[in-house]
């Protein structure tokens, strides 16, 4: 009993400490390139910094890895169109000016189109 007592504490202690990776910050060039983690190591977030603001694309995911978010800055402002996933739908948000613009929501059983540029 008392071992079994001593291995659940120690369970208990491992698991209080565990957490998630540290962000990785890599250089490219005049940015900097920014990889956040869940705390089971899944990456959570990419995307890059110019100037100390966030800019580009960022891309956001769930714990499995699935993608749920595109997002696009510009000098910390939030830009173009974003996407947004999650099980029952699609929802696209246009910015402009960092407000938003417009928004089109896509549920499963429409039809959506997707074109990719020569």
């Amino acid at each position: 009993m008392k071992k079994l007592a001593v291995l659940m504490i120690m369970m208990c202690t491992v698991t209080a400490f565990a957490q998630a990776p540290k962000p990785i910050f890599e250089k490219e060039g005049k940015l900097i390139r920014a990889t956040y983690f869940h705390d089971n190591g899944e990456i959570a977030q990419q995307g890059t910094y110019y100037k100390g603001e966030l800019h580009g694309e960022w891309v956001s995911f769930d714990l499995e890895g699935k993608k749920t978010a595109i997002a696009n800055y510009e000098n910390g402002k939030k830009v173009g169109k974003w996407f947004f996933w999650n099980d029952e739908k699609l929802t696209e948000v246009d910015y402009t000016d960092n407000r938003i613009a417009n928004v089109v929501e896509w549920k499963e059983g429409n039809a959506v189109v997707l074109r990719q540029q020569p």
